[in-house]
């Protein structure tokens, strides 16, 4: 949970995170067509059930994306299913088009990476990813994100450690914001069409936008979110961002 900086209190959860108090895109709907209205409150009003994960997988999955986006700053009405997506994505196959050719087919790579992550937490800590603490936790998937695991190796010969952080990044926000939740939070308008933007330049808000209301936080100190390090650790690997390089 982030922290007052001053004080070194946790700050209380909310409905709404963020910089943007007060504000709702889904306030906007009326303005949206009916396809686009649909979509996006279907977001919020039916979250897909779990098809692809097994229990036990979902209850790693979720443990694993509260380390990698955590909702702390959320109260238990406002958060984000992520789970519930990934698991979405993963059931109906859809995928970007492409896929690196050092990585199998995105539901074999989930699998692969949760049972990497499980064993690399018995490694570390002789527990089971979901028992350890938080910073245990984060220690466990930088050492995938510096791409330098210390156990699993029979499954990173199947699968790139790199490609995996990245896919499983790439999904945990794609999840998050897509949703009206995580678009309230940052400030996004919302769909464009058919209404639009008035206010492309300056940085002024849209008159239905509210302006910026910034406070101070901080990481808590059970946690490795406030520093910062390329992917693949500091001068080991080139830091490489999704693309097509490499993909067939």
């Amino acid at each position: 949970m982030p922290v007052d900086p001053k004080t070194r209190q946790p700050l209380p959860p909310r409905s709404q995170p963020g910089y943007y108090a007060g504000f709702s895109t889904l306030s906007q709907q009326e303005f949206w067509d009916e396809a686009t209205r649909s979509v996006v409150r279907a977001r919020v009003e039916q979250v897909p059930p779990i098809r692809y994960f097994s229990a036990e997988e979902v209850r790693l999955m979720q443990a694993i994306c509260d380390r990698l986006l955590p909702q702390d700053d959320r109260d238990d009405a406002h958060k984000i299913l992520v789970v519930n997506y990934i698991d979405d994505r993963l059931y109906n196959r859809r995928i970007d088009g492409y896929r690196f050719e050092d990585m199998p087919e995105d539901q074999e790579a989930h699998r692969l990476g949760l049972q990497a992550i499980e064993a690399i937490a018995q490694h570390m800590f002789h527990s089971s990813f979901i028992q350890l603490e938080p910073l245990e936790q984060d220690q466990v998937l930088q050492s995938i994100h510096d791409c330098k695991p210390p156990a699993g190796h029979d499954i990173w010969q199947k699968m790139s450690v790199m490609h995996y952080w990245l896919l499983i990044m790439q999904d945990v926000l794609d999840a998050y914001y897509a949703h009206p939740y995580a678009w309230d939070e940052i400030g996004f308008g919302g769909p464009a069409y058919p209404r639009g933007y008035m206010r492309l330049e300056g940085g002024k808000p849209e008159p239905w936008e509210v302006h910026e209301q910034r406070y101070e936080w901080a990481a808590p100190p059970s946690s490795l979110s406030g520093e910062y390090s390329p992917v693949g650790g500091e001068g080991e690997h080139k830091q490489q961002t999704p693309g097509q390089e490499g993909t067939h």
